[in-house]
């Protein structure tokens, strides 16, 4: 490793923990008919218990979760088919409710395995194994490279900057980068978004 100070490193690690799932700049798998939510929600339908599925929502949206369960749970007996629409049905309930209260959008259930990124994988990995190691490891590996990839390439373009109008562009875009790499991380451990994604966020609210 290229610097000193493991406190440092922990902490950078730790914010792109926190960045890989930030609400608002990552998605959570909680959409995914393999994500914790519809696994929750499966083993409720199964135990005839809907209380461990509404830590999942809001106190505003416990009534109609516990009136879906009801009727997901009077419906699955009738038939093999009545079962799997009925419980497919609740699924999607659970899931949109949840989504609402995190303020993410919708967009319907997805199958096993959709979308989930490296990040979200390896972090659902440490948790079963119950040792958080590996995953610290591999994101200290990300974050080495990742810095000094940055680090370099405005180095190397830092040289050449004033050689002509195109050079001193590709020297702005590494720098951009590489700042905005650093300025992520450093919101990220003090809980808030970036400077420049609050200015993003300004910028597309109304009126502005």
């Amino acid at each position: 490793m290229r610097y000193a100070g493991r406190g440092a490193v922990a902490a950078a690690v730790m914010s792109l923990a926190v960045l890989a799932v930030w609400v608002g700049r990552a998605r959570s798998h909680c959409d995914t008919m393999d994500g914790p939510v519809v696994a929750e929600a499966r083993a409720a339908l199964e135990k005839g218990d809907v209380t461990p599925v509404l830590k999942w929502v809001g106190a505003g949206q416990e009534e109609e979760v516990r009136g879906a369960f009801a009727k997901a749970r009077a419906v699955r007996v009738k038939a093999p088919e009545a079962k799997e629409v009925a419980d497919q049905w609740f699924f999607e309930t659970v899931v949109r409710l949840h989504q609402a209260q995190e303020g993410a959008p919708y967009t319907g259930l997805k199958p096993a395995g959709a979308e989930t990124t490296p990040a979200e994988r390896a972090a659902e990995t440490a948790l079963a194994s119950g040792s958080v190691g590996e995953l610290m490891r591999g994101l200290i590996e990300n974050m080495d490279r990742g810095l000094w990839q940055r680090f370099a390439a405005v180095q190397a373009k830092k040289q050449r900057r004033d050689e002509s109008v195109a050079a001193g562009r590709e020297y702005v875009q590494a720098y951009i980068e590489y700042v905005h790499y650093v300025e992520g991380l450093e919101a990220a451990v003090a809980g808030q978004p970036a400077a420049h994604e609050q200015a993003e966020a300004k910028s597309d609210s109304p009126g502005k």
